[in-house]
């Protein structure tokens, strides 16, 4: 692993970043993927990323979420509900669990998914895989009483358009 892929985890994996970034990396993914018409996330130079367009769990209004994600060979994702280790689960989770059908960008690419909560074994082998793949989560589950919530998220197939939720 290279020294500033190391240097980066150690520093996410820090209270203060779990301050900070919730603040400033969504904003600035969100200015940078439009800028690039969906060609390019800035967290995405360190760790895989999509935009999610998920319904609101209230207002049903489409939520557009840079989240940092982990590909699957089998072509879905998993996406880890960290909030950065801070206390309660992100609004991101409680908009899939209300509304499972959404979408993302991936590389430039909008992509019809549903999204499935995981549990059990399914749930442990993918906490497994993530920890495997992004050692900070660790640090972030060690901070909260909370069980940090794993989705994943597979290609819809529908004989339409695939339009935003």
């Amino acid at each position: 692993m290279a020294p500033g892929i190391r240097l980066v985890q150690k520093v996410s994996s820090t209270r203060v970043f779990a301050k900070i970034a919730p603040h400033v990396v969504p904003a600035m993914d969100r200015t940078v993927h439009r800028l690039t018409r969906g060609k390019v996330l800035l967290s995405a130079q360190m760790l895989p990323g999509v935009i999610l367009t998920a319904r609101g769990a209230k207002s049903g209004l489409p939520r557009r979420t840079p989240l940092a994600c982990m590909p699957e060979e089998s072509g879905s994702w998993i996406l880890v509900g960290s909030n950065f280790g801070r206390p309660g689960h992100p609004a991101w989770t409680g908009n899939l669990i209300a509304h499972p059908d959404a979408e993302v960008s991936w590389r430039g690419q909008d992509i019809a998914v549903r999204a499935r909560l995981l549990e059990g074994e399914e749930r442990a082998a993918a906490w497994d895989a993530a920890l495997k793949f992004w050692p900070p989560y660790a640090a972030y589950q060690s901070r909260v009483e909370r069980e940090i919530r794993l989705f994943r998220l597979e290609r819809r197939h529908s004989g339409g358009s695939q339009k935003t939720p």
